[in-house]
């Protein structure tokens, strides 16, 4: 059965799969379902809102924050990558930089961004916990 376009969906002027309301709107209903324990809906949310402002660090931070939490790791290193190249003042975007690459397999990649962080950050107990689990591993690893 062929359905036409549905109004609660589709904005004025969007095609179908577009989330009603604007990038503002998408950004908050996403951040809400990421709170609420919803990251696979958040990311969905969040990449219609990254695809239409790509300069927003808001708006990857979230995202990455979403594909994290969903266990789409590989994209979350790269929007967390993006976030440490647009502003390298960011100690969280490190912080979740390491954590993905962490979760993804790659220890060795992980140590520097975490350490980064620990660096600018080290009244933080929960970097410096991810950074001493990721060199025990590496050197459990080694030994």
């Amino acid at each position: 059965m062929v359905q036409g376009p549905n109004p609660a969906s589709d904005s004025p002027g969007q095609g179908p799969g577009v989330p009603s309301g604007d990038v503002y709107d998408w950004f908050q209903r996403g951040v809400r379902l990421l709170e609420e324990g919803s990251p696979a809906a958040a990311a969905a949310l969040l990449e219609h809102a990254a695809t239409a402002e790509p300069e927003s660090r808001s708006i990857r931070e979230a995202l990455a924050r979403a594909q994290f939490n969903s266990r789409r790791y590989a994209e979350a290193a790269e929007n967390f990558r993006w976030i440490v190249s647009a502003n390298p003042t960011e100690d969280y975007a490190y912080f979740g930089l390491g954590l993905s690459l962490w979760r993804s397999g790659d220890m060795e990649a992980a140590q520097e961004p975490l350490a980064i962080a620990v660096a600018m950050r080290p009244d933080l107990r929960h970097y410096a916990n991810a950074l001493r689990q990721v060199r025990a591993t590496l050197r459990a690893r080694r030994g």
